[in-house]
């Protein structure tokens, strides 16, 4: 069985905040895995009381639950150029290089949330990933509409932005199961579809 050595912080005189707790909960994951997150480990990578995480969170489902936020969080932060989000392929991009940027400092992290996570209840971690997710079909559809190299009437009668949307979202969900995370294949199909 293999032990996973945790740096043991010395104690801090004041508690943490949660956002430091789940900053250290992430750098956990990168370092040793999502074996590595719960309250004792945290706690020590925080240099705080066990208590100190308890104050945040009742459990370890709970801490588990929050850091796989943090991680979706950190994955698909807003860019720094809002500009991108003006134009579908470059968005498109972006999305995708956010997915590479997510497997590469999370391994594992797409298809292991998928899945389930260890200590999150299948449900929640289903509920969780539909929180997440909703939004990046959302802000598709809005960026297509928005986009003015999008031909008039692309996205009219029997081919809706929404639906569109839907279309990319599973062509990502796809590339992350197979850790692909090469845009050309969207990228082609938006050009032949949406544009002139």
């Amino acid at each position: 069985m293999n032990t996973v050595q945790i740096e043991v912080m010395p104690l801090k005189p004041a508690v943490t905040s949660r956002q430091e707790i789940l900053q250290a909960s992430r750098a956990l994951i990168r370092a040793h895995g999502w074996e590595s997150v719960g309250i004792r480990t945290v706690a020590n990578a925080c240099g705080v009381s066990i208590g100190s995480i308890y104050n945040y969170f009742a459990n370890k489902s709970e801490l588990v639950a929050a850091t796989v936020e943090s991680v979706w969080a950190e994955i698909f932060q807003p860019p720094a150029d809002p500009a991108l989000f003006t134009d579908t392929l470059a968005c498109i991009v972006w999305l995708y290089g956010r997915m590479a940027y997510g497997a590469e400092h999370y391994p594992g992290f797409f298809s292991l949330h998928a899945v389930s996570f260890s200590g999150v209840g299948k449900e929640k971690g289903k509920r969780l990933m539909q929180q997440t997710w909703r939004h990046i079909p959302q802000e598709l559809c809005r960026v297509m509409r928005a986009d003015p190299k999008v031909r008039p009437g692309a996205l009219d009668g029997a081919l809706s932005a929404e639906q569109y949307a839907e279309v990319l979202f599973s062509m990502m969900f796809c590339a992350m199961m197979r850790e692909d995370y090469d845009p050309a294949a969207a990228l082609e199909l938006t050009r032949r579809t949406l544009y002139q």
